[in-house]
């Protein structure tokens, strides 16, 4: 049967060092509690570091086999890689680069050389337990080569990816030195997933600006793979934290509170200790609201859990003494025999602690600078049964993208926290059940449980839409029966592309002139009787008969305009008209005026825009915009707006490479065809062929028409050399 394999830095497990041995306990956590119900079912396993250095074989084999039982497969790491993988290049170099904190990152090779090696580790665990129908699942940013390692090694096999933390803008994430590799390993998965619709967007973009990779809706063209990214807002487990805070323990820690505290208003803070949850500056926030409003002196309490961790790394150090500091001078400062207004505590608590705190709270202030998704927030509502309390919630978190109902605030905005903090608490009671109710929909709705369900969904989808959508690669075998096919045949028709094709890219087109190696291929392709080598581009006439014309070669230029037989002179399949340049030409001037780079193109009966030497992300957004204005103006003018490879191209309708391609065939009768194209031109041409000719689609655009599929212009030549033998 089928399993779902997942993966993560950590197990569900933790196990831990004792006196008399070595003890197991679940871990806590929303990725934990979420995936519990995939792991557990079936044969499902889960595979990860179990949490702890183990220094013998006998403890290594005891661990495995407890671990077995409950359906998890441990990945040991060494101490060194433990230091150099984690908590280096994991959490010194991804994590503050990720959470825009990049003057903390540390870019050290003995740190990559580590991350590298330990995710070749989890690739070798993984693929110990794989099975050929299984479905991987791998999570988050401790992992972000082990999409890639696995599809060497299982190239069909079902992989998904989920990034728990934010993905920076192209401007941070490329200065690390590691970035090309970093996203070729996530661009092994069928399936990125991210937490909102922002990250994923600076995905797309670095994908496309570092690795060149076109992208579209979502789908980026990676070799011979399209890849799905999408996002998917992770959520809790709703009626878990609903039924604790209903629980009488929890009523009962929730009295015992309320006693302690007795009529002040809460105002409740939750954090692990890190500079990315903006700890210190909700202080001086709070601190500020004491100094606005006197009135609520002996009125209100700040209830700051702060969970500890890392606090041995310099930063984290130097964090907790600032909290200490701010914690201290505020309760220095206003605090009276019968009020502190700061109550401070730095420890973990458990689940029945915390629901408690939770439904004493009238306001939880959720100010990260910077967070993937913030759970605490959801917790928080959740367990607001009579749904009453006020939600605070940080801009820069990605929760702040569906609780729009909370108070939603920039976290380095003194002054607007402490107005929220005010709000918050002064606010009528029927606003609050009207903003927590639908705080509490979204929630509920929107659980882990749905969480996995639609990436788990939409992983099975990707799969699919690839088989549909990807051409096969011209394989061996294939290549063996086309070339049986070529030699045997008579008359052979070869349809060969220019740019794209035969020549590969320059960011000046009128540099792409054949060099000596094309010029001998197609020399020695003609040579032969038997072939017709027709060229078939986008470019003009003048232009190619200066570069191969003196060959005798076939033409099909300005994508099917202009037709030339080798023996003959140049024609047109049918009349057209070019008066519309002088109107169409204005528009495409102004477009290159408000885009560096840009430049206008003439033929004959097609002006072309072009942006190839644009900023990707400013010329993907100018050609729409000018794609869009053209067919607005062009509507019903018989005109043709065709996007194609970093151009925007306007022709005449009703003519296309398919149109010149289909009478070649009816004028020769080939028994054998092969038409090769890259760009999307191409497609007209592979729809004009009959089933029986071999198509093939260059480069790094699997979706096609054509049958098969291949790299690039080098493979190209290579195949068409191999034809001669």
């Amino acid at each position: 049967m089928p399993r779902t394999i997942i993966v993560s830095n950590r197990l569900p497990t933790k196990v831990k060092r004792v006196d008399d041995g070595l003890s197991f306990s679940p871990s806590e956590g929303g990725l934990a509690t979420g995936l519990g119900s995939v792991y557990q079912q079936d044969d499902n396993v889960w595979v990860g570091w179990p949490g702890l250095y183990l220094d013998s074989e006998d403890e290594e084999h005891h661990v495995t086999e407890q671990l077995r039982a409950d359906s998890m497969a441990p990945v040991f790491l060494t101490e060194d890689e433990i230091r150099d993988y984690y908590e280096g290049f994991s959490n010194e170099t991804l994590w503050p680069t990720f959470h825009y904190f990049a003057q903390y990152a540390v870019f050290e090779p003995a740190y990559w050389q580590a991350y590298e090696a330990v995710n070749r580790k989890f690739c070798e665990a993984v693929v110990a337990q794989a099975g050929p129908d299984d479905t991987i699942w791998i999570q988050d940013y401790q992992l972000l080569l082990l999409p890639g390692m696995l599809r060497q090694v299982l190239p069909h096999a079902t992989i998904g990816f989920f990034l728990h933390i934010p993905f920076p803008s192209y401007e941070l994430f490329r200065a690390v030195p590691w970035r090309r590799q970093l996203l070729e390993g996530m661009l092994g998965a069928d399936l990125i997933g991210f937490h909102t619709y922002g990250y994923m967007r600076h995905f797309l973009s670095s994908v496309e600006r570092l690795l060149g990779c076109p992208n579209q809706n979502g789908l980026v063209e990676s070799g011979n793979r399209t890849v799905m990214v999408d996002a998917f807002p992770m959520g809790i487990d709703y009626d878990k934290y609903a039924e604790v805070a209903a629980s009488a323990e929890a009523q009962a820690l929730e009295a015992e509170y309320r006693q302690a505290l007795a009529d002040q208003q809460v105002v409740i803070s939750i954090d692990r200790l890190d500079y990315t949850k903006g700890i210190a500056q909700r202080l001086r926030a709070f601190e500020l609201l004491l100094q606005r409003h006197p009135e609520l002196h002996n009125k209100v309490t700040l209830l700051m859990l702060v969970v500890p961790s890392r606090d041995q790394v310099q930063q984290y150090k130097q964090l907790k003494e600032e909290i200490d500091e701010l914690v201290g001078r505020i309760n220095g400062d206003y605090r009276t025999i019968s009020w502190s207004p700061i109550q401070y505590f730095y420890r973990s608590y458990p689940l029945e602690e915390l629901s408690a705190l939770y439904r004493v709270a009238d306001v939880a202030l959720v100010s990260p600078m910077r967070d993937g998704m913030n759970l605490v927030a959801k917790e928080f509502v959740a367990s607001r049964l009579d749904q009453r309390g006020v939600l605070i919630l940080s801009e820069r978190a990605g929760a702040a993208r569906e609780l729009s109902d909370a108070l939603i605030i920039n976290p380095t905005d003194m002054a607007q926290v402490a107005d929220a903090m005010y709000q918050a608490l002064t606010m009528p009671l029927e606003e609050q059940q009207q903003r927590m109710a639908s705080l509490q929909a979204i929630v509920r709705r929107y659980n882990v449980h749905a969480w996995v369900e639609l990436f788990m969904n939409r992983l099975a989808y990707s799969k699919i839409k690839q088989k549909i959508m990807d051409t096969d690669t011209l394989d061996e075998p294939a290549q063996l029966l086309m070339t049986q096919e070529f030699r045997q045949a008579q008359n052979r028709l070869l349809l060969l592309d220019y740019d794209g094709t035969l020549m590969p890219f320059q960011t000046n087109p009128q540099q792409v002139r054949p060099d000596a190696e094309l010029r001998r291929l197609l020399q020695a392709l003609t040579a032969d009787e038997r072939n017709r080598v027709v060229i078939i581009s986008g470019r003009d006439r003048a232009t190619l008969s200066e570069w191969l014309g003196d060959l005798p070669l076939d033409f099909i230029t300005e994508h099917g305009v202009w037709l030339k037989e080798r023996e003959g002179d140049w024609h047109m399949i049918q009349p057209l008209r070019n008066d519309w340049k002088r109107d169409i030409r204005p528009i495409l001037e102004l477009h290159v005026s408000r885009t560096a780079g840009a430049f206008v193109e003439e033929k004959e009966f097609s002006l072309v825009w072009h942006y190839r030497r644009v900023d990707p992300d400013l010329g993907g957004m100018r050609a729409r915009e000018l794609a869009a204005h053209l067919n607005f103006i062009g509507s019903g003018s018989g005109l043709h707006i065709l996007e194609g490879n970093k151009v925007v191209e306007i022709r005449n309708a009703g003519i296309d490479k398919g149109v010149a391609a289909a009478y070649w065939v009816r004028q020769f009768a080939p028994d054998f065809i092969l038409a090769m194209g890259d760009d999307r031109t191409d497609e007209d041409t592979f729809r004009a062929m009959p089933p029986e000719a071999y198509t093939v689609k260059v480069g790094a655009r699997p979706r096609s028409l054509a049958r098969y599929h291949i790299e690039g212009p080098e493979h190209v030549r290579q195949v068409l050399s191999d034809l001669l033998g």
